[in-house]
């Protein structure tokens, strides 16, 4: 990120967003709003002064709303550029405040850049299916209950506990963990195709608890594994040997709030074909990975056409072509991928359109 963000032949416009396209000089007029920060990118320093002055609160995005940040802040610490921007709906000083080195903007406006460019690459990302629906899990109403990508935050040193693997119902240690797989994958009412990651990072997960607490003890609930990648199996019987990771094939039928905010999983063992159930003190729940939000509008704008799902549709014999000329696609906003996978499709994008604008330059 901060090669990109002080390589001289890269300009990045951040909070902004993509509203129109059209067809120009062979190649495309994009008119793209940049919202307000209200902060001046060329003045802020991400001191952090004004952090310090703000009064007004917002549950963190960047941390699953796990805790809470102030209403000026930064998305989160090694974001490029590092900018401080302005929650207006959680500002109470929108038009009091004021910062010692004058780089906040009361009156700052969205502004409309219309740019020329040959190509065009979208990579868009992913976004994490909410469990609410599925309401025999118990997520928002056991507070033990979580996501994987809370659980992320939860042991990330930069995280609301500092990296350590404390309940949110009373901030104790969590020592016996259930990770529950398919959580709206492949689920014909929600997403029905396989998420592609969920069960390495589920085990990954598991072996972290473990490295973090000795005493840790993680059960991992499933239908089948699908660890198809180079050394992934090996990964996996890696977890069960050394980190002592317990598989238990069956899907969980429900969770109950048990005695001291303990999570009972119900589950059928389809192995011994009867049904169980396991106290635990955390429940992690692997949801689907679904399209980032707003892929869809963007596809629309653009002019390129997505699946059933909302996943870019792409040319099966040169996958990082979608169906418009000099518009060129890559990683989860194409289909479920690990992070090795969406580094080669990146190359092969950015491969496509450079070979496009240069057979445009030459033309």
């Amino acid at each position: 990120m901060l090669d990109a963000g002080r390589h001289p032949k890269i300009e990045i416009l951040a909070y902004s967003e993509v509203e129109g396209l059209r067809r120009r000089r062979g190649g495309f007029g994009l008119k793209v709003r940049r919202k307000s920060r209200y902060v001046k990118e060329d003045v802020c320093n991400a001191c952090g002064l004004c952090v310090e002055k703000c009064p007004g609160r917002a549950l963190d995005d960047f941390d699953m709303g796990l805790r809470k940040r102030k209403a000026i802040y930064l998305y989160f610490s090694q974001g490029i550029p590092a900018v401080m921007t302005i929650d207006p709906e959680a500002c109470i000083y929108l038009t009091k405040a004021k910062c010692d080195k004058g780089a906040i903007d009361y009156e700052m406006k969205d502004t409309m850049l219309d740019l020329d460019v040959d190509a065009v690459v979208v990579a868009t990302g992913v976004s994490i299916f909410d469990p609410t629906p599925l309401t025999h899990y118990g997520f928002g109403r056991i507070k033990n209950v979580i996501t994987g990508l809370q659980y992320e935050r939860l042991i990330n040193a930069t995280g609301p506990t500092g990296g350590h693997l404390y309940r949110p119902s009373d901030g104790k240690p969590a020592k016996k963990v259930a990770y529950l797989q398919c959580v709206g994958s492949r689920d014909l009412n929600y997403c029905g195709y396989c998420s592609s990651v969920c069960c390495m990072y589920s085990i990954k997960d598991a072996m972290l608890a473990r490295e973090h607490d000795p005493e840790s003890v993680s059960y991992i609930f499933h239908t089948d594994l699908r660890n198809v990648g180079k050394w992934f199996q090996k990964y996996e019987k890696r977890a069960a040997e050394e980190y002592d990771v317990r598989y238990i094939r069956g899907r969980v039928a429900e969770i109950e709030d048990g005695p001291d905010g303990n999570p009972i999983v119900w589950y059928e063992d389809t192995r011994q074909r009867k049904v169980e159930w396991l106290e635990v003190e955390m429940v992690v729940l692997a949801t689907a990975a679904m399209p980032a939000k707003g892929a869809k509008g963007l596809a629309r704008t653009l002019g390129i056409k997505t699946d059933k799902y909302g996943f870019v549709e792409t040319d099966p014999h040169n996958p990082a072509d979608t169906g418009v000329r000099g518009i060129f696609a890559c990683g989860f906003c194409k289909g479920p991928c690990d992070i090795p996978e969406t580094v080669s499709q990146a190359s092969a994008a950015a491969q496509r359109a450079a070979a496009h604008v240069l057979a445009g330059v030459t033309a």
